[in-house]
């Protein structure tokens, strides 16, 4: 039985002036599971997402969700489609429940069903305790649970995340992937994030790719791509293999530079 794609890019390409952004890229990703785009700071995996986001032109036929082309079906693709960008954007002045309500209307969600979209949303993330105060007295984690809330009041197929839990401390950040996990368990939503934290990705992703100026050098599981550089190697170990100590290092030695490493740690015991 064939696999149903949540996303499918082929040959995506973008562009900033004379900058080449994103080289290129094809991926798949498939219904249901969590997918971790990894990648230096200017790898491309923003563009990537904007443009599977519709936030970004793409040329046709480049970007599929769920059959969709973004580029000729514009509007039908977003419906499926719920994102969480890296910069906040929920309004402060707002209460949690007005935030949810707003992102309810911008989504067209059915007035006869928005109140109970409303209600799910905020009680899927755990703020419906606290949906009538203003944002601006929410923590740094729920105000990234209530972003969480916007995104998922649509009922999206996909869940685009951007950095979700940049600059959040560990059991905030705990605390937003066990609700993307709760709700994965009642939907089977789809899930494409971008971490800088690599124990995260590991722990979370089914699958990443590993990104690094605008092209895809390594695709598979965390184990798969822990097990390509050593035994005893991490995802992390994996990523410097890629990407280098620094974005101007070659990515060609990478791999047998980290493997020669962990042969001479075993060696020394």
């Amino acid at each position: 039985m064939t696999e149903e794609l949540a996303v499918c890019c082929e040959g995506l390409r973008h562009r900033f002036g004379d900058t080449v952004a994103v080289d290129g890229v094809d991926l798949r990703i498939v219904s249901g599971e969590v997918f971790g785009l990894l990648g230096p700071n200017g790898a491309g995996k923003t563009t990537t997402i904007r443009m599977i986001a519709t936030l970004l032109p793409a040329a046709p036929g480049a970007i599929e969700v769920f059959g969709v082309d973004v580029n000729r079906r514009k509007l039908a693709a977003r419906r499926l489609i719920g994102y969480v960008p890296q910069q906040l954007s929920a309004d402060s002045a707002l209460t949690g429940r007005e935030n949810v309500e707003l992102f309810a209307r911008l989504f067209d969600v059915p007035r006869a069903q928005r109140r109970d979209a409303v209600d799910a949303a905020l009680r899927s993330v755990g703020l419906d305790d606290v949906a009538e105060r203003t944002a601006a007295t929410y923590s740094g984690g729920m105000v990234r649970r209530l972003e969480l809330a916007q995104a998922l009041v649509s009922a999206p197929r996909l869940l685009v995340l951007d950095e979700p839990t940049i600059g959040l401390d560990p059991i905030a950040r705990a605390g937003v992937w066990e609700r993307i996990d709760e709700v994965r368990a009642a939907t089977g939503m789809t899930v494409l994030v971008t971490t800088h934290y690599m124990e995260e990705a590991d722990r979370q992703c089914d699958r990443v790719a590993l990104m690094h100026r605008g092209r895809i050098h390594r695709e598979g599981t965390p184990l798969e791509l822990r097990t390509e550089v050593g035994p005893e190697a991490t995802l992390e170990d994996a990523f410097r293999a890629v990407t280098g100590d620094a974005l101007g290092e070659s990515t060609g030695e990478g791999m047998r530079d980290v493997r020669a490493a962990r042969r001479v740690a075993r060696r020394v015991g």
